[in-house]
């Protein structure tokens, strides 16, 4: 049959709509009839109850399953002026025969094809709303939408205010998340944790609005929520669509930004480090990475950089790369997040003004991750420590006393391979528990108490002296602090 002339939109409009994400299957001669409306039936014969220019909406279930049968299926539809079959092919719909292509060729019969993921209740509100004057506001909502990319060039928008004025074109309430359910964008709210859908594949419906993944590079970033306001005209899915491509161009401005300082604050921390910086530079670009107030530096071991960016997302921090050591500066409250990481070990200093050089603060963390790392805890911290509270700050005098009381045995060790420094370490450590000891060394406790006797002999102190353990144990700590000892 003719296409027919009735007033409203064409199929090959409605297949266009990227709301919908139709695909044409067959009878693409025939995408310029007219559609009046848009309407689900099972039944075998609806042709009835029809007036003409409908799209008729069926998941299979009455389609005959022979070829002769879906072939007058078809014709009866055509016959009764129907604009367009549209099938979801993914429920109950038998095996379309070549015949049922082949009607829909010759007849012009445009046969359309629904995801799963679009309900076909989604695919009459759009029609219908193409189809009568409410269309047009949709159209200029469309429009105004897209000029949100005009706006943050020419108003320098802030992200809070952008969506405000996103709100009120569209008609729905936004919230934005990421896919655990975190704030993805500064300023736009989280939707209840009851509407963050499991999947980016779950269905754009839910009641009251829509829920579109905010796609990325690699994989949707979040989900956006469009709760229908009361009071307001919604503009429909296509506008929410638009909207979730806003917030993801948004997005990634957001993260090059970030990327950018992430790079310079990795530049100023690798300064500040090397002792290039003065105070008053150094605080005037810390501010500008929102640090200010007491600091403190950390070193990570045991997780990826990835993993920390992650966990201190929406923190203000600077982080620089040493081999496996993660060196982190920022508010004192980071080293406690960090450290509800599994498998870390953070050694923090103690606070420090904004900006004040670290060079013992570095030394400071170095000791106390070394501690952490021995020790199996997720952080230490300098200074709460009883016997490192007590070490001088100056790195020469720690150098001082550990060539004065351990020089004779890290040349022995390193001479002969031997570990007696290691051997009298984990004596101490295990609070001069022979046994204990020798079976965290797996030497026999015979061989640990001659390397307790050389390593007396090569010091010439009686580590059974208060005096000598004393001593002894500041020295190790002293090596440990200037990275002297594992």
């Amino acid at each position: 049959m003719d296409g027919n002339k009735k007033r409203g939109v064409s199929v090959r409009e409605v297949l266009s709509y990227p709301a919908l994400q139709l695909r044409l299957l067959a009878g693409g001669a025939g995408l310029d009839r007219s559609v009046s409306w848009a309407h689900a039936s099972e039944l075998e014969d609806p042709t009835p109850w029809l007036l003409g220019a409908e799209i008729i909406m069926t998941t299979g279930l009455a389609l005959p399953r022979s070829a002769a049968g879906q072939r007058a299926y078809l014709e009866r539809l055509d016959d009764a002026g129907v604009a367009a079959l549209a099938v979801s092919v993914q429920l109950h719909m038998p095996p379309l025969r070549r015949a049922f292509f082949d009607t829909a060729e010759e007849r012009g019969m445009p046969v359309l094809e629904v995801p799963l993921a679009v309900p076909f209740i989604v695919v009459a509100q759009e029609v219908a709303a193409a189809v009568q004057e409410d269309s047009r506001h949709r159209l200029g909502a469309q429009l105004q939408v897209f000029g949100a990319l005009r706006w943050l060039a020419a108003e320098n928008l802030d992200t809070a205010t952008l969506f405000r004025r996103l709100e009120n074109l569209s008609g729905y309430d936004v919230r934005l998340c990421t896919t655990q359910g975190r704030p993805l964008l500064p300023g736009v709210p989280v939707p209840e944790p009851s509407l963050v859908p499991q999947s980016a594949d779950a269905p754009p419906t839910i009641p009251g609005g829509f829920v579109l993944p905010v796609p990325s590079p690699g994989g949707a970033a979040g989900f956006l929520i469009a709760l229908e306001r009361d009071g307001a005209r919604p503009a429909g899915l296509a506008v929410v669509q638009h909207i979730a491509t806003v917030a993801a161009l948004q997005l990634a401005v957001i993260r090059t930004e970030r990327e950018t300082l992430r790079r310079e604050g990795t530049e100023i921390l690798a300064e500040m480090l090397q002792g290039t910086l003065d105070q008053e530079a150094a605080e005037r670009r810390l501010l500008r990475h929102s640090l200010e107030g007491a600091t403190e530096l950390t070193v990570v071991r045991g997780v990826t950089e990835q993993a920390l960016l992650r966990t201190l997302d929406d923190e203000p921090f600077l982080l620089l790369n040493r081999g496996e050591d993660r060196y982190l500066l920022g508010p004192p409250r980071l080293a406690d997040t960090v450290a509800a990481l599994p498998g870390v070990a953070a050694g923090a200093s103690r606070p420090l003004p904004c900006g004040a050089s670290l060079r013992i603060a570095q030394r400071e963390a170095r000791w106390a991750v070394s501690q952490a790392a021995a020790s199996g805890r997720p952080l230490v911290r300098y200074g709460n420590d009883p016997a490192g509270r007590w070490l001088p700050d100056d790195p020469a005098a720690l150098d001082a006393l550990v060539e004065q009381v351990l020089g004779e045995v890290l040349r022995y060790d390193t001479a002969h391979d031997a570990q007696l420094l290691l051997s009298v370490r984990t004596w101490m450590e295990r609070d001069r528990r022979t046994d204990d000891a020798a079976a965290a060394l797996h030497i026999h406790p015979n061989t640990l108490t001659y390397r307790l006797r050389r390593f007396s002999a090569l010091t010439g102190r009686d580590l059974s002296s208060t005096g000598a353990f004393t001593e002894v144990w500041m020295a190790i700590r002293s090596a440990l602090e200037l990275g002297l000892l594992d």
